[in-house]
């Protein structure tokens, strides 16, 4: 399936004036800092189609005759083209805000061919300097990269760097996913793992307190996440909570590759009500567990307490990742919850990627 890059010009390629927002003339035609480099370099080495999607506020009117738009419209055109940089469709509209059309960003109504099935817009991005870019972006069901000084809502990447722009778009190449499928006689396991996601999740073990705390997994972590599990729960609950465990650390080990470029070291310190939850995690290689969690019901909800160290444990030896696990409290359910939500945040940091460095994080050269 195709790709696509749909990216907004004013403020994006060309800087946008901030006396009327409109190019209209030479002294006010400046392309942003290196966007031309980096579209230059994503168009050559990545598989990506180029639409442009624009709003020109009246333009035809008299507010914004067409003789003072197209001559730069063309020439930045043939400045890109003259890199190299070509677009496939170049969509613009003409209308007001107040008039609420549906070809207005965010609106899709220019854009209803690429959802015909064609395209990948969940692997697609929509490139912009407003929130409107990233709601058009959630219209189409692709993702969000901001241009701006402070982050935006719902954007995969918020920068003011085209540099930044180009490195995150060439690690998606090579995508941080896992498919594992873990079947035995006591169980059935399928996973379905993107490291990359948005913290989409289908979770169905079986256990309703472990479905319960696998979201929350999914949901902190910020990652899409699907685990289907047929285990043997007329015997007991032991063989579906190992090997789940089993299996989702396999998940993050295949997805995590050779590991370059990321933090490799995630820690967090979560506080819920009376309960204090400190979770630490190293993708090291070396797998190793420590457990300082001490619990008094023999179950919460329909999960027993033995167990929770057992989960981790099994994902620490298949992921092969150091994992070391405190929490303080009175309340077990909050005690649990507040481990499952403190190893998200430390799965999350762990994972990330820096955009300027993508050697192996350690000096090894392997982990």
């Amino acid at each position: 399936m195709k790709k696509a890059l749909f990216i907004d010009r004013d403020g994006t390629i060309l800087v946008e004036p901030k006396s009327d927002y409109q190019v209209d003339s030479f002294e006010k035609f400046a392309f942003i800092p290196k966007s031309i480099t980096n579209l230059a370099r994503i168009f050559k080495e990545l598989d990506y189609e180029f639409v442009m999607v624009t709003n020109q506020d009246g333009l035809g009117t008299d507010s914004y005759p067409e003789h003072t738009f197209w001559p730069y419209q063309n020439k930045m055109l043939e400045v890109l083209e003259s890199e190299g940089i070509t677009f496939d469709e170049i969509l613009i509209d003409r209308s007001f805000e107040h008039e609420g059309l549906e070809t207005r960003k965010p609106g899709i109504g220019m854009m209803k061919n690429y959802l015909a099935g064609e395209y990948d817009l969940a692997n697609s991005f929509v490139i912009g300097d407003r929130q409107t870019d990233v709601k058009l972006a959630q219209n189409l069901g692709a993702k969000a990269i901001f241009i701006g000084e402070a982050a935006a809502e719902g954007a995969s990447l918020s920068t003011n760097s085209w540099d930044d722009i180009y490195t995150f778009l060439k690690q998606q190449r090579t995508g941080r996913t896992a498919s594992i499928r873990r079947s035995t006689s006591e169980t059935d396991i399928q996973v379905e793992l993107n490291l990359d996601g948005s913290g989409k999740m289908s979770i169905s073990t079986g256990i309703g307190f472990f479905d319960h705390m696998l979201e929350q997994v999914g949901k902190h972590a910020k990652i899409d996440l699907s685990i289907k599990v047929k285990g043997d729960l007329h015997i007991d609950e032991h063989h579906t909570i190992e090997d789940t465990g089993l299996a989702l650390g396999d998940a993050f080990l295949q997805a995590l590759g050779d590991k370059r470029g990321i933090s490799r070291y995630g820690f967090f310190l979560l506080p819920m009500d009376e309960t204090l939850a400190q979770v630490a995690i190293d993708f090291s290689g070396r797998p190793w567990t420590v457990w300082q969690a001490d619990f008094k019901r023999e179950k919460v909800g329909d999960m027993p307490t033995e167990m929770f160290f057992h989960f981790f444990k099994s994902f620490s030896d298949t992921a092969k990742a150091n994992l070391n696990i405190k929490v303080e409290g009175d309340n077990e359910h909050h005690k649990i919850e507040a481990i499952f939500k403190g190893f998200a945040r430390a799965l999350r940091m762990a994972i990330e990627r820096d955009l300027h460095d993508n050697t192996i994080p350690s000096t090894k050269g392997i982990l």
